[in-house]
């Protein structure tokens, strides 16, 4: 099936490349609160999940410094002196034929309201989604949460829906409901961990999402 009515997007790593961003905020944000460096690979095993999560996974025997580590965290990404990330080739002009064709197009994404909302904005996509859920307003991927509120304020079912995302937390919320997905390699998870997921497509790059998402 190419023609769902609706579609719902990750955000980082699925249409906007953040990858390296969100590694560096989270390694500075590990430095100045004094803990353990982590890999840029521990950290891309993260991203995906809600900040509180990623703590548990980063540092499950030191909770003392969760709150510390999110906050700093929160403060380099939204630092306005940082360079902003890019969105991926191709993604602009896809959201805007979807838009065109009448598809209800959504975001599910990890990142907090805040957080959405600017990029939103600075990008000027925000008109084009229909619905937006956040990791502070649901319970975080791979719980289905997210994707069941997107349904209910849009009247549509799981079957109705396909999710698409980067990371196996995208997909694996998706298959939660019953939900078909579609995995993108050119984001944060290596494209055998996605497959394991058993999404119905796995594209390697925007084009060949377009080319399944607009029946081309």
């Amino acid at each position: 099936m190419s023609d769902y009515p609706l579609i719902i997007f990750d955000w980082d790593g699925t249409l906007m490349d953040s990858k390296d961003r969100i590694t560096e905020c989270m390694q500075a944000a590990i430095r100045d609160v004094g803990a353990a460096p982590r890999s840029a690979a521990e950290i891309h095993n993260i991203i995906g999940l809600g900040l509180h999560e990623s703590m548990q996974t980063l540092f499950p025997d030191n909770p003392e410094i969760w709150t510390a580590v999110i906050a700093a965290y929160r403060d380099h990404f939204l630092d306005e002196q940082r360079v902003d990330s890019e969105m991926f080739a191709g993604v602009d002009e896809l959201l805007r034929e979807l838009h065109a064709r009448g598809r209800l197009l959504a975001v599910a994404t990890s990142k907090a309201r805040r957080g959405l909302d600017r990029v939103l904005g600075q990008t000027g996509l925000g008109a084009y989604f229909h619905a937006t859920r956040c990791a502070d307003e649901a319970r975080s991927k791979p719980h289905p949460d997210m994707l069941q509120h997107i349904l209910t304020a849009l009247g549509h079912d799981a079957e109705d829906a396909v999710m698409v995302g980067d990371t196996e937390y995208d997909l694996r919320m998706a298959q939660a409901i019953g939900m078909d997905s579609i995995a993108v390699s050119y984001g944060v998870h290596e494209r055998q961990r996605l497959l394991a997921c058993q999404p119905r497509h796995c594209v390697d790059d925007v084009a060949s999402l377009a080319t399944i998402l607009l029946g081309e």
